[in-house]
């Protein structure tokens, strides 16, 4: 079968487009025909080895695909021919993988294949981080940074189906396009965010800071939140882990809150399913339809990595296998 490799950790032009043997399915394995593949940040950490999960190369990336059910256990609800999304971890840039039943879900005929790959890992992500640690309630404030990327326009979507006020924080005016495409109606600049969020709250302050990007964004993300606020750390997107004063979270009562969906589902396979289900209705009303970017064909995966590494990618950036 086709498939990507990273060979070394040269970065994202060093990945390569192989001819390998397809996977066999575990007992516990589904095995997918992969159509669309999603690219998300990981895989650009994992082809500069950066990334927390170390494997041995060479090894097929890929942690979000959609696709066809080619075989699946006896006991499983799933059959040949049936329509799935997968969190696959690793192995989804291929034309097969073999996933784990507790990472595969069922895509409706109302969702195509393109919306389940760009669904696994930010929508999922931002499920359990909004609802699950961040406790949204329906008619507070989240301010989004990165919200142009794939993140930041799940983000945007997901708070506003469940009530709040969203301020989206853009680079860049495509990065801003990409926010309002997602449905932001409030969209500020990255430089002085703190102050433009203070005014359109009237001096309070947001009730939530959602940060894929870390960085010299952190402290001021912490002054612009209301009392008894929470910043969700997600990722450090823009390359430096930053550091908390503590007397900070002490003096407004406010909360750092980290969401690490990876590590949860480890010990806690099941509540994929969990979140799905959450998410399902919303992907079917259309409240919830992920910015697509590009779809570039799978031997272009370089093409899609490089892109996100130099942060020209506005939503989300998929690959077309078959």
């Amino acid at each position: 079968m086709r498939a990507i490799h990273i060979a070394n950790f040269d970065g994202p032009s060093a990945v390569a487009l192989v001819d390998i043997d397809e996977p066999v399915a575990a007992p516990d394995e589904v095995l997918i025909d992969v159509h669309i593949a999603g690219v998300s940040f990981p895989e650009l950490l994992q082809t500069k080895g950066m990334y927390q999960m170390k494997l041995d190369l060479p090894y097929v990336p890929g942690a979000e695909v959609a696709g066809v059910v080619r075989s699946a256990p006896a006991s499983s609800e799933f059959a040949p021919g049936d329509r799935v999304m997968a969190f696959s971890m690793v192995g989804g840039f291929a034309e097969t993988v073999a996933v784990a039943e507790h990472f595969v879900l069922p895509l409706p005929d109302s969702v195509s294949f393109e919306v389940g790959a760009a669904a696994g890992m930010n929508y999922l992500t931002m499920q359990f981080g909004l609802v699950r640690r961040g406790r949204l309630q329906a008619g507070e404030t989240v301010l989004v940074h990165g919200a142009g990327g794939g993140i930041g326009t799940a983000t945007i979507q997901l708070a506003q189906a469940y009530g709040a006020q969203v301020i989206a924080v853009a680079t860049s005016p495509e990065k801003a396009d990409a926010a309002r495409a997602a449905g932001a109606t409030r969209v500020v600049s990255t430089d002085g965010f703190k102050d433009a969020a203070l005014e359109l709250t009237s001096g309070r302050g947001v009730d939530m800071v959602v940060d894929p990007v870390g960085g010299d964004l952190f402290t001021d993300s912490l002054r612009c939140l209301a009392p008894e606020g929470r910043l969700l750390v997600i990722g450090f997107a823009g390359g430096e882990i930053p550091t908390v004063r503590v007397n900070r979270l002490l003096l407004n009562n406010i909360s750092t809150v980290g969401v690490g969906l990876g590590a949860f589902l480890a010990p806690n396979p099941d509540y994929t399913r969990t979140l799905w289900d959450e998410i399902t209705p919303l992907f079917e009303n259309g409240q919830l339809r992920p910015v697509v970017a590009e779809t570039l064909p799978l031997e272009r995966a370089a093409d899609a990595l490089v892109a996100l590494d130099e942060r020209r990618v506005n939503g989300k950036v998929l690959l077309a296998v078959r």
